[in-house]
């Protein structure tokens, strides 16, 4: 009973593994994103297109391989989020939650951005946002990372505001074989 009442980040320490989940789905799907409408769809970067030496920079071959190496790698997030969340749910007393989940998700999408922003975009420049378009470079790489912020404080929000993960919730929130009612 004592660690029912124990938090984590705030919330209900049952719900961890259900976030957890989520969190790694988010940043999987939001790599998706970035990949598939940024890379692909508006072509408007790639993983390498702003690499300081140009042959890297302009090597179409180079930097599709180094895009299915990103995609990769948000593949691998996306199903190590699908393994996490069917683990919480059959090995721990979880709130079978959709909120929790969502918002889980949301805060990972926003997670990605912001690392993938900070990282790839600011400390190695690899690539920014949208190099060619309208205003300076800087300007699309704040937009990015303000809208990761938005996503990782409001996907956090979405959790809080659902009764079975905030601290204190009556033990019906969750009961002992997690199924949401005693």
């Amino acid at each position: 009973m004592a660690e029912r009442d124990e938090t984590w980040l705030g919330l209900r320490r049952d719900a961890k593994p259900l976030v957890v989940a989520g969190l790694a789905l988010g940043v999987g799907l939001g790599g998706f994103f970035d990949g598939i409408v940024f890379h692909q769809i508006l072509q408007i970067h790639n993983m390498l297109s702003s690499y300081p030496d140009s042959s890297v920079a302009t090597d179409l071959e180079l930097n599709v391989m180094a895009d299915g190496f990103f995609h990769l790698a948000t593949y691998t997030f996306t199903i190590i989020g699908l393994v996490l969340f069917s683990r919480a749910w059959r090995f721990h007393p979880v709130p079978k939650s959709g909120r929790i989940l969502l918002g889980a998700v949301i805060m990972g999408w926003g997670v990605f951005n912001v690392v993938e922003g900070l990282v790839n975009h600011q400390l190695l420049g690899l690539h920014h946002v949208w190099p060619a378009g309208p205003g300076p470079i800087i300007l699309w790489d704040a937009a990015f990372l303000v809208w990761g912020a938005l996503f990782t404080v409001g996907g956090y929000l979405v959790i809080r505001t659902d009764s079975a993960a905030a601290p204190g919730a009556s033990d019906e929130a969750v009961a002992s074989d997690g199924s949401g009612s005693k």
